[in-house]
């Protein structure tokens, strides 16, 4: 997941050799790379090259990346794991900051705080040995600290059930920002604004450094249990990773009757353009088949769109962040 304020999609920044004159100085030069490519760094792996690419190790360096281009008004966006995105297959004209801010801490009093940058997939069975309980329930899905903060990270509750969703807004307790008006400052979970797939990160340009998640204590083996339900029931019905890259769900949820149903509905999983498929496992997730372009997977989205439109009357919504620049 990624935060990617104040970049204009299809906008042209300053040119590379400006923007790394720019930055270069207040920067780790060893972490900073001109031509980056950024598929390799997305869950989609589809996307141009950025001008600059810089690994940010710690939540320090995050929020300093930003400040620098943010002084040099150097368009930027930071990246975590790449999912919930589509990358132009003309790349981003300015800076990409990898999120690798990856310390944390566990308390006896069972807050753990987490940099931004922390894998969710790493983070989940440490706390599981340690006893504390919270976060298993999203094993599986992608994600950094900071995009499950961005996302508010959600999926059903615990089988046989599931009965409701649940939302890491349940466990977050605080976070640690680079405010959009530059301040560093620790905010309360009141100030985060969390809704289903929303926060406030979506409507300022505040970036998460670090997450204080309050934890409870529970029994490893009905966490175990937990994460191995979850996991066959996501495998089940989600294209993995590994084989069928994918950027997740592409279209909003539509209450009643889900955006997944009417695209299947209309028989379209399977329907392939260049090599972007419409999932066979799952019609709001569309695969990258091998050498799919942002191109292929626009045109496969304009045309479910299209198709649900005219035949059932339904407007279908991408919920997919859409960076840097596109030839369509």
């Amino acid at each position: 997941m990624t935060q990617s304020h104040g970049v204009k999609i299809g906008s042209n920044g300053p040119s590379e050799k400006y923007a790394y004159d720019k930055l270069a100085p207040h920067l780790d030069q060893s972490r900073l790379t001109r031509d980056e490519p950024i598929a390799p760094y997305t869950t989609f792996r589809i996307g141009g090259p950025a001008d600059l690419l810089y690994s940010a190790d710690s939540a320090d360096d995050l929020a300093e990346a930003i400040s620098v281009a943010r002084r040099f008004d150097v368009p930027f966006f930071v990246l975590g794991l790449g999912a919930n995105i589509l990358v132009g297959d003309l790349g981003f004209r300015g800076l990409v900051i990898r999120n690798c801010a990856r310390h944390f801490d566990f308390y006896e009093d069972g807050r753990l705080v987490a940099e931004s940058g922390v894998v969710m997939g790493e983070l989940i069975p440490e706390a599981v040995e340690r006893g504390w309980s919270g976060l298993e329930h999203y094993v599986g899905i992608p994600s950094t600290v900071g995009g499950a903060a961005w996302q508010n990270l959600h999926f059903l509750s615990p089988a046989p059930g599931r009965d409701r969703t649940m939302f890491i807004a349940e466990v977050v307790e605080s976070c640690e920002i680079l405010s959009a008006e530059g301040h560093r400052q620790s905010v309360d979970a009141e100030y985060l604004r969390f809704g289903y797939d929303d926060s406030v990160f979506h409507h300022r340009a505040d970036y998460a450094l670090a997450v204080t998640f309050r934890l409870s204590p529970g029994d490893p083996a009905v966490m175990h249990r937990i994460i191995q339900e979850n996991l066959s029931w996501r495998g089940a019905r989600h294209p993995w990773l590994q084989f069928h890259p994918s950027a997740g769900s592409i279209f909003r949820k539509i209450e009643g009757v889900g955006a997944g149903r009417l695209i299947d509905q209309l028989g379209m999983k399977g329907h392939r353009i260049g090599g972007a498929q419409i999932s066979h496992i799952h019609a709001n997730i569309m695969v990258n088949l091998g050498g799919a372009t942002a191109r292929d997977v626009r045109e496969l989205i304009a045309l479910a769109q299209h198709r649900v439109k005219s035949e059932l009357g339904h407007e279908l919504t991408p919920e997919i962040g859409f960076v840097g620049e596109f030839d369509v």
